[in-house]
């Protein structure tokens, strides 16, 4: 597993590792990072089968594995304990994380996620995979933004999201890695043993988020002992990147209490 380390050292700082959604990229953080670095040694990454980290997914394939992945990360980076921020997909990551090894995660940070798949979010996912299958990848890509990010902000930024879809159609993951990826967070159910997590939570969202229902996060934040809930009222499934002065201030704060 290839992976970017930057800001303060390892042995000077604590360190936080980040977890991007679906598209699996650590450049997603990118509206974070300059935030972080002043007091984290932070860790990105490319999950399997996406960006640096391209190629054939193991079969089955699961959340769990996915959560092994970041433990090898943190284990070759030479950190035994850190703190997890991990957005839709990749907060399904950081539940069975901190479900597998509490005493690895310092903290945990779930932003726009759930413990089950919710009825609508599965019907937005069938919407786009038929996309990726009747019309092809490029549509699937360009469609991507409507359930990323509010109108309003899309129509305000037209360049960067063309930007955005020229890269992501250059470095589309795979229609079959991105069906295994799917297939996984459609299996994945926490929801039975989310009182289970004994590690410091911080659980975003955004009312205005069309893929993904706020009332997902409310579940999370209800049913994890002692989780802290924020709820944007704007800023969509993206909302870490249509917003991110809010955001980032609200996770450092929590951070810093989390120690």
């Amino acid at each position: 597993m290839r992976y970017e380390a930057v800001g303060r050292d390892k042995t000077e700082a604590p360190t936080i590792i980040l977890s991007a959604g679906l598209g699996g990229l650590g450049a997603y953080w990118r509206p974070q990072i300059a935030a972080l670095a002043d007091r984290f040694h932070v860790i990105l990454y490319d999950q399997r089968g996406t960006g640096a980290n391209a190629g054939p997914l193991p079969t089955p394939y699961s959340i769990s594995a996915m959560a092994d992945d970041v433990f090898a990360v943190a284990d070759d980076a030479g950190v035994e304990r850190f703190h997890f921020m991990g957005h839709a997909l990749g907060g399904l990551i950081g539940i069975e994380a901190a479900l597998s090894k509490p005493n690895r995660l310092a903290s945990l940070i779930l932003v726009n996620a759930w413990d089950k798949l919710s009825s609508h979010t599965r019907r937005c996912f069938d919407a786009r995979l038929g996309l990726l299958d009747h019309v092809g990848p490029e549509a699937y890509v360009r469609a991507q933004p409507i359930f990323l990010y509010p109108a309003a902000w899309l129509a305000r930024h037209e360049e960067r999201v063309a930007k955005e879809e020229a890269h992501g159609i250059a470095n589309f993951q795979g229609a079959a890695t991105l069906k295994q990826r799917v297939g996984a967070l459609l299996a994945f159910d926490a929801s039975k043993r989310l009182s289970d997590i004994r590690v410091p939570t911080f659980v975003a969202a955004a009312r205005d988020d069309v893929l993904v229902p706020y009332t997902c996060s409310e579940v999370l934040a209800a049913r994890i002992p002692g989780a802290k809930f924020w709820l944007a009222a704007e800023g969509g499934h993206g909302s870490s990147v249509t917003d991110p002065e809010a955001f980032n201030a609200q996770i450092l704060s929590f951070l810093e209490k989390a120690g």
